[in-house]
C-alpha cells in the first residue's frame, strides 16, 4: 500500500494557525482586521478548523434528488395548463401553480400531467371543496399532489384570517382529513419573513413557532396530521451564500426537534425559491447572476423542490424570454454542475457545519422566548414580531444604503447610462388600505427607495 501523500505533513492546530496569522498582520489587531460580524450576530472567522466541529453533531440526512420547478401564475384554466405542459416539455420536473380565484377548474388545469411530474397547488384563497376536487383527481389519476395551505400565513401576510379563527381552523381540520390522498396539505411560508427583512435566525425561529401553533392546536385534539404527509416549509434564499445553505439545513435540524417532542413525521419537504428582497430593476441583467448563486444555496442547502424566479420578475408581466431563462438556470444547474451526484454535499465543511449548528442553536434559543412569550399568534397580535423585523430590515436598509451590503449596479458601481425598463408591475409595496385584525407583515426589497427617487 502506498504512503498516504498527507501522511508526510505535521498537522496544524487552530492554535498554530492563528499564531500565524497573528504574526502576519504586523501588530493589526486579529478581531478588528479579520472576524466579519453578521447581521446574525455570528463572529465570521477568516479560517475553520476541524477543532471547530468538536462537540457539534448535525444530524442531517435528505436526498441530493431535488427537483427543479416551475412557478406559474394561473389566469385562466386553458393559460394555465398550456404553459405548464409547455416547462414539462423544456425540462421541468415540477409545477408550482398559484391560484388566484376559486373559478381555476384543477381537472383541466392537471389535464396531460402524468403521476412522474409533482404539482403544488397554493392557494390565495381557503376552500375545502377545492381540495376536495384536487383530492379526487390525484386518487383517480395517482398524481403527485401537494396543497399549500397556510391559514396563519394568510393571517401574518393580510392582516386577517380568510374568515374567522374559528372557521379557518375547522376547514383547516377537514382538509387534513383528506391527506392521506396528498403529498402535503399544511404549509410554512417563511419566505414572508426573509422578503420582509427578518435575519436568519429570526426566520429559523418564527418558521418553528409558527409550526407549533399547528402543532399545539391539533394536539389538543389529538390529531396527527402529520402521520401520513409531511409539513412543507416554503423558503425564500438571499444572497449570503454560504449561510443561506446554512440556514436550509439549521431548518431541518430544528423541525427534527420539534417533532420528536410531538412525535410527528420528522421529514420535512422544502420548496425554495429566490428572494425577491435583493432584486432590482437597476442594471436589471445581474439578477440572473443573484438568482443563479441563490439556486446553488438552496440546492447545497439540501432543498427537495426549487424554483427559479425570472430576473425581472419584480417589473415585467410573465414573458418567454424571463420565463425560459430562468428554467434554463435551474436545467444548468442540475444537468451540468454534478450537484446530484453527492448526497448532502455541505456535509463535512468546518465553516458550514459550524454555521449550521450556530444558527440552529440561536434560533432554538429565540424560539423558545417566543413561546415562554405566549406563541407566535400572541405575538404576532401584539405586533411584537412585525416590530422585530421592521427593526431587523431597518439595520439592513441602513447598511445598504451606507454601501456596506452592495447591490451591484444599484447602490454601487451605477451604470449612469443605463436606460429605466418598461414597468408592467407596480415596483412599491401597495399599502392595505382594509380593516385589518393586526398590522401585517409587509415585504420590502432593498432598492426600491433608490428606484422611487428615479421615477
Amino acid at each position: 500500500m502506498t504512503k498516504s501523500l498527507f501522511d508526510s505533513f505535521d498537522e496544524v492546530s487552530a492554535k498554530q494557525w492563528k499564531q500565524k496569522i497573528q504574526f502576519d498582520l504586523k501588530g493589526a489587531d486579529y478581531n478588528e482586521a479579520l472576524i466579519y460580524k453578521s447581521l446574525e450576530g455570528i463572529d465570521v472567522k477568516p479560517f475553520y478548523h476541524q477543532e471547530d466541529l468538536q462537540g457539534i453533531k448535525n444530524d442531517i440526512s435528505h436526498s441530493s434528488l431535488w427537483k427543479n420547478s416551475i412557478r406559474i401564475e394561473v389566469d385562466t384554466t386553458k393559460s394555465g395548463n398550456k404553459r405548464a405542459l409547455e416547462a414539462i416539455k423544456k425540462g421541468a420536473e415540477s409545477i408550482f401553480f398559484i391560484i388566484e380565484k376559486e373559478n381555476i377548474d384543477p381537472k383541466n388545469l392537471l389535464a396531460g400531467i402524468t403521476a412522474k411530474t409533482p404539482v403544488f397547488f397554493e392557494t390565495k384563497f381557503l376552500s375545502l371543496s377545492y381540495v376536495e376536487k384536487l383530492t379526487k383527481i390525484s386518487k383517480t389519476a395517482n398524481l403527485d399532489i401537494h396543497i399549500l395551505t397556510d391559514i396563519i400565513g394568510n393571517l401574518a401576510t393580510t392582516g386577517n384570517w380568510h374568515t374567522t379563527l374559528q372557521k379557518d381552523f375547522a376547514t383547516l381540520d377537514e382538509i387534513t382529513k383528506l391527506d392521506k390522498y396528498l403529498k402535503s396539505s399544511i404549509s410554512i411560508d417563511v419566505d414572508l419573513y426573509q422578503n420582509a427583512g427578518a435575519t436568519m435566525i429570526q426566520q429559523l425561529a418564527y418558521a418553528l413557532a409558527h409550526a407549533n401553533e399547528y402543532l399545539n392546536y391539533f394536539n389538543a385534539k389529538e390529531i396527527n396530521p402529520f402521520k401520513n404527509t409531511p409539513i412543507l416549509f416554503k423558503v425564500a434564499v438571499g444572497g449570503n451564500y454560504f449561510f443561506e445553505i446554512a440556514k436550509l439545513r439549521a431548518l431541518r435540524l430544528l423541525w427534527k426537534t420539534l417533532a420528536k417532542a410531538y412525535g410527528v413525521l420528522e421529514e420535512c419537504h422544502i420548496v425554495a425559491y429566490p428572494s425577491h428582497r435583493n432584486k432590482t430593476i437597476l442594471d436589471y441583467n445581474v439578477n440572473m447572476l443573484r438568482t443563479t448563486t441563490e439556486c446553488m444555496s438552496a440546492i447545497l442547502g439540501g432543498a427537495n423542490t426549487i424554483y427559479n424566479i425570472p430576473y425581472d420578475d419584480i417589473y415585467n408581466l410573465e414573458n418567454d424570454f424571463g420565463t425560459r431563462i430562468s428554467l434554463n438556470q435551474l436545467l444548468i444547474l442540475k444537468n451540468e454542475s454534478y450537484f446530484t451526484i453527492v448526497k448532502n454535499p455541505a456535509s463535512g465543511s468546518y465553516y458550514i457545519e459550524t454555521l449550521t449548528d450556530q444558527l440552529a442553536e440561536k434560533a432554538l434559543s429565540l424560539f423558545k422566548n417566543i413561546e415562554e412569550g405566549g406563541g407566535y399568534l400572541n405575538q404576532l397580535k401584539s405586533g411584537i414580531i412585525q416590530k422585530k423585523i421592521k427593526e431587523s430590515a431597518t439595520k439592513e436598509q441602513e447598511l445598504f444604503d451606507n454601501e456596506q451590503i452592495i447591490l451591484t449596479g444599484t447602490n454601487k458601481y451605477k451604470n449612469t447610462e443605463e436606460m429605466y425598463p418598461a414597468l408592467q408591475k407596480p415596483i412599491v409595496t401597495q399599502k392595505n388600505v382594509g380593516k385589518t385584525l393586526l398590522n401585517p407583515i409587509i415585504k420590502r426589497r432593498l432598492s426600491s427607495f433608490i428606484e422611487k427617487k428615479l421615477q
